[in-house]
C-alpha cells in the first residue's frame, strides 16, 4: 500500500502545481518558439539564385538578398499582454486539459518511482541517499515517467502554441483527447512520441536536479539547525531546486519544444530531421543562446511550481500518513 501511496501523493501535488503555473508555461513556449519563423525565412534567403546564361545555368549571388533582421526580443510580460489581447484572458488557459493529463501521468510517475528507490536505498539510520544516490534515481524516475507521459506532452506544447498561428494553419484541438486522437489518426501513432529523446532527457535531468536538490537542501537546513522542518524549509529548499532544474533544463526544453510543434506535411521533409539537427539549426540561425529563450519564464515558472509541488506535497503527506 505504501509504494500505491507514493505515486497518489505525488500525483495529487503534481497536478495541483501544473494547474497553478500553467499560464507560465504556456509564455515560456510561446517565447522558446520566438523566431522560430525568420530563421527559417532566413535559411531560404541562403540559398543561392540560379540565373541561366548560355546552355548552363550558374550561380548568381548577385540576386540573393540579405537575410532579414532578426526579430526584436519580447519578454514574458510583453508575451502574456499579447495574448491575453490577441486571443483573450482565456487563452492562458490553452492546453490546461494536456497539462493535467501529463502532470498525471508523468509525474505521478517520476515522484511515486523516486519514493520508492528512497525508501528502499536510504541508509537505515539517516533514512538519508547520498548525492549519487539521489542524482541516480531521478534520472531513473525522470526518464521512465517522461515517456509515459510523453503523448500529453506533444499535446500540450501543440495546444499552448496553436495561438500564435495565422488563423487557417491553427489545429483547433478542443481538449488533450482531441490533440492525441487527431494526432494518432492523421500522423500515426508514432507521433505521440515526437521529441520522445528530448522529453526523456529533459526529465531526466529535471528530476534528477530537482528531486536531489531540494533533499540536499532540506537536509542541509534541518541538519545545521537553520530551520525545523516545516513550511519555511519547504519553501526555501524547493525554490532552490526550482532554479537548479531550470539552468540544467532549458536547453533541451526549447529544442524538445520547436521538434513537437513542427508542422509535417505530407510528401514534403519535415522542418527539423530530428532534435539534434533542430539543435544545430537553431544554434546556426538565432545564436547559441537561443538555447536559453523562455529562460525567464521557465525559471518564474519552475520556481513557483517546484515550491507548489514540494510544499503540496508534504501536506499530502500528512494527510495521508494513517494510510
Amino acid at each position: 500500500m505504501g509504494g500505491v501511496k507514493s505515486f497518489v501523493e505525488g500525483g495529487i501535488a503534481a497536478v495541483v502545481a501544473g494547474v497553478s503555473t500553467h499560464p507560465l508555461d504556456l509564455i515560456k513556449v510561446r517565447m522558446q518558439l520566438q523566431g522560430e519563423a525568420a530563421a527559417a525565412a532566413a535559411a531560404s534567403t541562403l540559398r543561392p539564385a540560379v540565373a541561366f546564361a548560355g546552355p548552363s545555368p550558374s550561380v548568381s549571388t548577385a540576386t540573393i538578398p540579405p537575410p532579414p533582421p532578426p526579430p526584436p526580443r519580447v519578454g514574458p510580460i510583453s508575451v502574456g499582454v499579447k495574448i491575453i489581447r490577441t486571443e483573450g484572458p482565456a487563452a492562458l488557459l490553452n492546453g490546461v486539459s494536456a497539462t493535467v493529463l501529463r502532470q498525471a501521468l508523468y509525474s505521478t510517475t517520476r515522484m511515486g518511482l523516486y519514493d520508492i528507490y528512497k525508501e528502499k536505498y536510504s541508509d537505515p539510520a539517516t533514512r538519508n541517499l547520498t548525492l549519487v544516490q539521489k542524482i541516480a534515481g531521478g534520472l531513473a524516475a525522470g526518464g521512465i515517467g517522461a515517456a509515459v507521459g510523453n503523448p500529453a506532452d506533444v499535446a500540450m506544447v501543440r495546444m499552448q502554441a496553436d495561438g500564435r498561428l495565422p488563423v487557417e494553419q491553427r489545429r483547433n484541438y478542443t481538449s488533450v483527447g482531441n490533440a492525441i486522437s487527431r494526432m494518432a489518426k492523421n500522423e500515426g501513432v508514432t507521433s505521440l512520441w515526437r521529441g520522445s529523446s528530448m522529453t526523456i532527457q529533459r526529465a531526466m535531468l529535471v528530476t534528477a536536479s530537482q528531486l536531489a536538490t531540494y533533499d540536499s537542501a532540506k537536509e542541509a537546513i534541518i541538519g545545521n539547525g537553520l530551520m525545523r522542518d516545516g513550511l519555511g524549509t519547504h519553501v526555501t529548499s524547493s525554490f532552490a531546486a526550482g532554479i537548479v532544474a531550470a539552468v540544467a533544463s532549458n536547453p533541451v526544453d526549447v529544442i524538445k519544444t520547436r521538434v513537437m510543434n513542427m508542422k509535417v506535411v505530407p510528401g514534403e521533409a519535415p522542418p527539423y530531421a530530428g532534435p539534434l539537427d533542430c539543435a544545430l539549426k537553431t544554434i546556426r540561425a538565432e545564436g547559441p543562446m537561443a538555447l536559453y529563450k523562455g529562460f525567464i519564464p521557465t525559471i518564474t515558472r519552475q520556481g513557483p511550481f517546484t515550491v507548489m509541488l514540494f510544499v503540496t506535497l508534504e501536506q499530502v503527506r500528512k494527510l495521508l500518513k494513517d494510510f
